[in-house]
């Protein structure tokens, strides 16, 4: 198969894995990283093709999204196998999902990515902040049925990988304090940190708007 061919086949599983999905992890959220990773590669000077492949796949695996994370991956790389990826182009694929989500940071161990996995993970962070990010968290915690905002309730700090996936104890603006803008800063490409710059202010702007009218100070 050709790489195109490859990059459709690759496509056409993660839509008939998500593309059913209501929190934020649909094909429209999948497809905003596929460009983002194209770009951060060409910007990193890195071949785009695996970059590409591994962002239509990250969320195809997540422990917030599958039933069996070995039986999700198992499945993967039989797909994989199947459309003849090579045995290293697997590796490097399944390298690089298994490790990009938020929740590895809170494992208490620092986790060294190729510069692909960099890029996958920064494109994916990158739909995580901005005026994506307000949406997505919103989105996400209305699914999940998470209080909107109360003031009594301080954001957490220093969490656990458990305490993070207890959303009993999140409310949806504290998410923000609690992950989201603190992506910027660990962003490790220098195309994305550039990118980030400006979506982080558009954060900051909607939670000071967002607190004043809360308190009906506007």
């Amino acid at each position: 198969m050709s790489q195109e061919e490859q990059i459709v086949a690759v496509k056409q599983y993660t839509i008939d894995k998500l593309g059913a999905d209501k929190t934020g992890h649909g094909m429209d959220h999948i497809n905003r990283v596929v460009r983002m990773a194209r770009r951060l590669a060409v910007g990193e000077g890195v071949d785009p093709f695996l970059p590409v492949v591994a962002a239509y796949l990250h969320d195809t695996i997540d422990e917030k999204l599958v039933d069996s994370i070995p039986a999700a991956k198992q499945e993967l790389q039989g797909y994989l196998a199947d459309h003849d990826f090579t045995a290293e182009e697997i590796q490097t694929i399944m390298d690089v999902i298994s490790n990009i989500s938020f929740a590895h940071t809170l494992d208490g161990e620092e986790i060294q990515l190729s510069p692909i996995g960099k890029i996958v993970r920064d494109a994916d962070w990158l739909d995580a902040i901005g005026a994506l990010g307000i949406t997505r968290a919103i989105y996400y915690g209305g699914a999940h049925h998470e209080k909107i905002y109360d003031p009594a309730v301080k954001p957490r700090q220093n969490m656990s990988r458990e305490e993070y996936r207890n959303l009993a104890d999140e409310t949806i603006i504290n998410h923000f304090c609690e992950k989201i803008l603190k992506l910027k800063d660990m962003l490790q490409t220098a195309t994305a940190r550039q990118i980030a710059e400006h979506r982080q202010q558009v954060m900051l702007d909607f939670l000071a708007e967002f607190k004043a009218e809360w308190k009906a100070e506007r």
